[in-house]
């Protein structure tokens, strides 16, 4: 899926169940979502029994525990029956396909476009810190020009 057509499906489920929180996102899309102890892994996604399924690191703070929801949510909805996993510190660096996709549907998620259009002259750094979240998350972020 290119970047521009996760834009679009962000936007439709942003649109249609008017919240950007990953969590409130998983409730509607009857995702179950699970918190505990998983050692190196930050989360991940499991389609078990025909139930999709995030599992989520108990150890994570607020901001990284909301980025790896809205990954784990993106491959729920985009890799439905693959099973993935969001290691801390790694999986905003991987290349593969579905994490790329996976990365830029958080971006488009947890960054919304209007941040940035407020807040003119600011680096992606400054506008992912003023999000709460690390600067590469930025190069996921598809950013148009305001008509």
């Amino acid at each position: 899926m290119k970047a521009h057509d996760v834009k679009r499906l962000v936007a439709r489920y942003v649109q249609k169940f008017e919240t950007r929180d990953p969590f409130e996102l998983a409730e509607h899309l009857n995702v179950e979502v699970q918190t505990g102890p998983m050692g190196i892994r930050s989360g991940c996604y499991m389609f078990l029994k025909n139930h999709k399924c995030v599992f989520l690191n108990e150890d994570l703070d607020e901001h990284e525990r909301i980025l790896v929801m809205a990954h784990e949510l993106a491959h729920s909805i985009m890799h439905r029956k693959e099973n993935c996993y969001f290691i801390r510190n790694k999986t905003l660096l991987l290349t593969s396909k579905m994490e790329i996709e996976a990365n830029t549907f958080a971006a488009e998620l947890l960054i919304p476009d209007d941040l940035i259009y407020e807040n003119p002259g600011l680096s992606k750094a400054q506008i992912a810190r003023i999000a709460g979240y690390d600067e590469k998350i930025m190069e996921f972020k598809q950013i148009h020009s305001q008509l």
